[in-house]
Parts: C-alpha cells; sequence; structure tokens
C-alpha cells in the first residue's frame, strides 16, 4: 500500500484499499511485485479518481448513475427506496471503493471479480444492481430502520446468481446510462453524445439519460428495442420527428392522480416485450423530464430520456414528418 500510494502522489490513500489489495496479495502472496501491479492495474479501470483527495464528486456522480440504473431496471423497488429515503449514499459507498471485497468473504470474491475484468469500468454498477435484485423480497417489505440494520449486517448472496444476474443487466443497459465523466479520458463529445453534468443535476433527475447515438443505435436494431416517445406539443411534432415516434404531449399527459391519459397500449405493449422507453422533449422546457419521471412513478421500466432533446437530431437528418 506505501508503495501505490509513493506511485501515485495524486492519490491519497483511503480506508478501503486495504480490501482492494487483499485478494491480490492472497493470490500472490510469495510475489508482492505481481500483487503490486495488478493492484496498480485495477485501480485506474474500476476506480479512476476514487482516491483523489477530494473524491466527494467523482463518488457522488457514481452514486447518481447507481440511482439511475435502478430506476431503469427496477421501478417498483426504486420507487419504495426512495420514498421511505434510502438512497445509495447510505449503503453502496464501501461496495464502491472497495469493488464489494470489504462486503463478501475472499471466495467469493474470486469469482465475482473473475467476471468483473471482463467487463467494461460500469460492470460493477451492474454488479451493484444485481446484489439488491437478489435482497429484493426484503427490502420491499422493509422500512428505513429495517433497510439500515438489513445492510449493517448483509444477509448470505448467492454470488453465482449475482454474477449471472449482473451480466444480464449489462447487455441489457444502454451504454451512455451508466457513462460517467469522471470515469476516463475521451475524445470531445459529438451533438449525439452525452456531455457532463454537474452533480447536482444527475442528483436532480430520478431518471437516467442516454444519448441519441443510442437512441439511434437501437432504433436502427434488427429487433425493435426501443420507443421513442415525443413529448412535445402536436404542432411540434407534425414539424418533424424520429421515425415511428409516439407523441405523447407533456401537457395532460397524466391526471391529477398521475394516471396515464392516453397512448396507454402502446407503453404497455414496450414494457412487455422489455423496449426501452426512451422520451425526447426540447431542451427549451425539459417535459421530458416530468414525463419520464411520472412514467417511472407508475412503474414503467426501462425508461430514460435523450440527453439534449430532438435539437440534437436536426443536424443528422433523422427527423421525418409522420403521416405526410
Amino acid at each position: 500500500l506505501k508503495a501505490w500510494v509513493a506511485d501515485n502522489p495524486n492519490l491519497v490513500y483511503w480506508q478501503g484499499l486495504d480490501s482492494l489489495a487483499a485478494p491480490f496479495l492472497f493470490l500472490n502472496f510469495n510475489d508482492e511485485s505481481l500483487a503490486w501491479s495488478c493492484l496498480s492495474a485495477f485501480i485506474p479501470k474500476y476506480l479512476h479518481n476514487m482516491f483523489l483527495k477530494d473524491n466527494a464528486a467523482v463518488i457522488q456522480e457514481y452514486l447518481a448513475k447507481f440511482s439511475h440504473l435502478q430506476a431503469f431496471h427496477d421501478p417498483v423497488l426504486f420507487n419504495h427506496l426512495d420514498d421511505i429515503g434510502f438512497i445509495p449514499d447510505l449503503y453502496a459507498i464501501p461496495w464502491v471503493l472497495t469493488m464489494f471485497s470489504h462486503v463478501f468473504p475472499l471466495h467469493k470474491i474470486f469469482h465475482l471479480w473473475d467476471r468483473l475484468l471482463l467487463g467494461n469500468s460500469s460492470f460493477p454498477l451492474c454488479v451493484g444492481l444485481a446484489v439488491l435484485k437478489q435482497l429484493r423480497a426484503q427490502l420491499m417489505e422493509a422500512q428505513f430502520n429495517e433497510c439500515i440494520l438489513l445492510f449493517s449486517d448483509m444477509p448470505a448472496v448467492d454470488i453465482d446468481n449475482v454474477v449471472s444476474t449482473s451480466m444480464d443487466i449489462f447487455t441489457s443497459t444502454p451504454p451512455t446510462l451508466t457513462w460517467r465523466e469522471h470515469d476516463c479520458v475521451r475524445e470531445a463529445p459529438g451533438p449525439l453524445d452525452l456531455c457532463s453534468l454537474s452533480v447536482s443535476v444527475l442528483k436532480s433527475e430520478k431518471v437516467g439519460r442516454i444519448s441519441g447515438a443510442d437512441l439511434l443505435s437501437l432504433a436502427n436494431s434488427s429487433a425493435k428495442k426501443v420507443l421513442c416517445v415525443d413529448v412535445r406539443t402536436q404542432e411540434e411534432f407534425k414539424l418533424g420527428t424520429l421515425q415511428d415516434a409516439l407523441n405523447l404531449p407533456g401537457e395532460g399527459a397524466f391526471s391529477e392522480t398521475g394516471d396515464l391519459v392516453g397512448n396507454k397500449e402502446e407503453l404497455e405493449m414496450a414494457r412487455r416485450k422489455g423496449r426501452v422507453i426512451a422520451v425526447v422533449g426540447s431542451v427549451k422546457d425539459r417535459m421530458d423530464l416530468t414525463v419520464a419521471e411520472g412514467l417511472l412513478k407508475l412503474g414503467f421500466p426501462r425508461v430514460a430520456t435523450v440527453h439534449g432533446g430532438i435539437e440534437v437530431f436536426r443536424g443528422a437528418g433523422v427527423l421525418v414528418v409522420q403521416h405526410a
């Protein structure tokens, strides 16, 4: 650990670094240099900038993305935990800083990390959600204090189930839903890519964003994987929208009790078929977020907003006038 700190003068020792080192030391007890090399390669890939002296923005972005992933895949569980105020900040930080090595015994960590090492830096988010899904029945029956007690003494977890579930989550999640600014350096984003968002903005949105590029990729796949919901007014919709988009004007989309007023059949079909429900609006009013969070509250899974709104597609040559 001293060697790692000395080799990374811009980073500091945070509690949990010893738990990260333990699996590599156990497997390479007679070769400390190899153990150090493994740790030095592991941290930049999965914990980029997590060990900065001021790592608040890095961790909070990670937790916000974890919250968005929950809402995307399990809105019912998300709504329950959100209603009782049991947010990821209260239980997931040790998961993040130790990549679960502080939570599970070594023999389970070996199995988990064998799969983790084959995924990218977003895969641990999927592992965290897989753990929640395994504890789902208990969490759905629990109130705030009971949730605190449950995670203070983590019950036994079937690690094989966690691994397989996390793989399913990873392969069915649009890549940009879990993209993080603090993950690694990338080229300057194009108009259809995600751009950096402040932690306060991420925390204020219960539904995550996907990029325009992700939406087009889903729409152009051989299987219809997405329902695009355009929440602008009918007049704006008629001037140009995305191919096969559903018009659900944000104003009047829900009743006073929060129920959907129209277009229930299309949305229910998207739910049954496991399609992504990509809500597109305009950057002028962010009605997309209002509609997306309304759908989330109703328990619709796989809901996301499209970053930048309909405006990002105007230079891409993909907007069409429907029923012209």
